[in-house]
């Protein structure tokens, strides 16, 4: 059997202790890290806004559907909905660059000096780069500027090309995707969008947006079918309504004229006259009520989202506070220096009382 091998934590501290002043120095120098990466890293403020959409534009249909969604259960084919977007998929939707590109025009407003900008002008002007990125974003910038040489960006009269966005735009797109985020409670519906900025009032204005953008994606979505609908039986009944008014200004116009009239066959075009009138409005009647049903299935179709918590300017920052990342930094300077005692200094001496060896025997 071999002998289990305990691990002496005591005497390990003790040991650690001992040189305390290596140790001092392992601390301030962290310390001082801490402070430099603290400073270099921008508050961040997270707004978020809470929308409840109502139960029939989610796809349920019945109230069993809804009682076992609450527990997270899945009856099947009860509550399956027709729709190609459904809740569980709108973060996919956040993050396309079909809802996320159009951001980039949005108008904010700075909290400090209250001066309007759009989002993507504040992202590139506003956000700093932490000093250890530099080397890496000269580098970028130079290779960059290589590749692109004699390029122009990718744009359909000054904006963005879906099809093809240029670096810098891409560059936009993955920072605006990173910032917002949409989460679906599958047991309640419940929809949280959060947007996170380095200015607050940045944060609510865009969390507002796109809760204006989203319930506007999901109802075009929805009611495009039925919109569609709509027009063509308003075309419709725009048609019918001046054929029935051609009808009746004819045989309008005709009974005028042979009003003193007996003879059967004026009498029998009248009548063929006023029967292709009759015809006409009910046709023209019949497009009515269909524009009627329509108009009625548009509203049917419209989701209505209620709002459960509005966006609002945060007070307070939702980015870890400086202090603990100077604390953190002296707890790995803690660590480092343990490990440089209990093993890194010992192997390193080790190896050169080796080379020593082998260089005298030689």
């Amino acid at each position: 059997m071999n002998p289990t091998r305990e691990i002496d934590l005591v005497g390990m501290t003790r040991k650690v202790l001992k040189e305390k002043a290596l140790l001092a120095k392992f601390i301030i120098v962290f310390a001082i890290l801490g402070i430099i990466y603290a400073l270099s890293k921008q508050k961040e403020y997270t707004s978020i806004v809470v929308l409840a959409p109502e139960a029939s534009s989610m796809g349920m249909s019945s109230s069993l559907s809804d009682i076992a969604g609450m527990v997270g259960l899945n009856l099947g084919g009860n509550n399956m909905t027709p729709d190609a977007i459904y809740p569980e998929i709108y973060p996919d939707v956040f993050s396309s660059p079909d809802f996320i590109v159009p951001l980039f025009d949005i108008k904010v407003s700075l909290s400090k000096d209250d001066v309007q900008k759009m989002y993507s002008e504040h992202i590139m002007e506003d956000y700093k780069m932490e000093f250890w990125r530099y080397p890496m974003y000269w580098l970028g910038e130079a290779i960059r500027s290589i590749r692109e040489k004699g390029e122009s960006d990718q744009t359909n009269n000054g904006k963005p090309n879906l099809f093809q966005l240029s670096r810098q735009q891409d560059g936009l797109y993955n920072k605006i995707s990173g910032s917002i985020g949409c989460q679906m409670n599958k047991g309640t519906n419940i929809i949280t969008i959060s947007v996170t900025d380095i200015d607050p009032k940045v944060a609510a204005i865009v969390a507002d947006t796109l809760r204006v953008r989203l319930q506007e994606y999901i109802t075009n979505y929805r009611t495009r079918k039925a919109r569609i609908d709509l027009e063509y039986y308003k075309k419709l009944a725009a048609d019918a309504k001046q054929d029935y008014e051609r009808a009746r200004q004819l045989y309008g116009s005709y009974s005028d004229r042979n009003m003193d009239v007996v003879l059967e066959s004026y009498r029998a075009k009248q009548e063929d006259l006023e029967n292709d009138m009759q015809l006409k409005f009910n046709n023209y009647s019949q497009t009515f009520v269909q524009v009627q049903q329509a108009q009625a299935k548009l509203q049917e179709r419209t989701p209505a989202f209620t709002v459960i918590q509005s966006a609002s300017v945060p007070l307070r920052a939702s980015s870890t506070p400086r202090l603990y990342m100077v604390i953190g930094f002296i707890l790995l300077g803690c660590v480092c220096d343990a490990i440089w005692v209990l093993y890194l200094r010992q192997q390193i001496f080790k190896n050169k009382n080796k080379k020593k060896k082998t260089i005298q025997t030689t």
